[in-house]
């Protein structure tokens, strides 16, 4: 079943094409990496994508049903959860309230609002960190923790916009593995520069390209691909 499409998806800013006539298909169940050089279009597509921005034409369908017009909350509840290039925690609340407030869009309860805090936090690591002011983590730990948030909201889709930047490489390794872990529970799309990251855990990969759809396939496909060598790899 095919859980997210996207028919001649475009968008304009002042006469400039920042994504142009996109026709993208993601399969329930999978995990699809968005690649593409700065620039790309990757971020202004998800934001269409998540109700965040305004497509200029073209339509975005969820699990069948028409929602190019539906506020991103409205999105939120059919079952889509993202997570940004620029954190959006809230700062001076614990890590556990963030996760709290997230989980109470699904969850009812006090009590089933708590286990989920706790589950979702013990599948991102953070469940020593449960009581520690949000602002105060790292960067890569306020990462981890807006999965942890997405997660709470028991989605169907998880959208996540590069996820890793900020982690070590010891944490890009433990992401690599969360991320197969999920991947069991939801359908993924992964905005990744982190080409391991992509190479290792993606089943097909999308490369976009000055607002279009340069190549699709699978990574090892991708990884061959001349044109995208000579466009993002840079081993042409």
């Amino acid at each position: 079943m095919t859980l997210l499409s996207t028919r001649g998806l475009t968008k304009r800013f002042d006469g400039l094409h920042a994504v142009e006539d996109v026709d993208f298909d993601l399969p329930e169940g999978q995990v699809r990496a968005l690649i593409g050089p700065n620039g790309a279009g990757k971020t202004t597509f998800v934001g269409m994508l998540c109700g965040r921005i305004t497509p200029s034409a073209g339509t975005v369908a969820f699990a069948g049903r028409d929602i190019s017009h539906l506020p991103a909350h409205r999105r939120i509840g059919l079952g889509m959860a993202y997570t940004f290039q620029i954190t959006s925690v809230f700062a001076r609340l614990s890590v556990a309230e963030n996760v709290a407030l997230a989980a109470r869009r699904k969850v009812r309860g006090a009590l089933g609002v708590r286990r989920m805090v706790a589950r979702s936090l013990a599948r991102v690591g953070l469940e020593g960190q449960s009581g520690q002011i949000a602002g105060t983590l790292s960067y890569g730990h306020q990462r981890l923790l807006e999965i942890a948030m997405g997660l709470a909201q028991r989605p169907r889709l998880l959208i996540l916009d590069e996820p890793t930047q900020g982690l070590s490489e010891a944490e890009i390794t433990g992401f690599k593995a969360l991320l197969r872990d999920l991947s069991a529970s939801a359908t993924i799309l992964l905005i990744e520069h982190n080409m391991s990251v992509v190479m290792e855990t993606a089943d097909r990969v999308t490369v976009l390209d000055f607002g279009r759809i340069l190549a699709e396939g699978s990574p090892a496909e991708i990884h061959a691909d001349r044109a995208v060598q000579a466009a993002y790899l840079g081993t042409a």
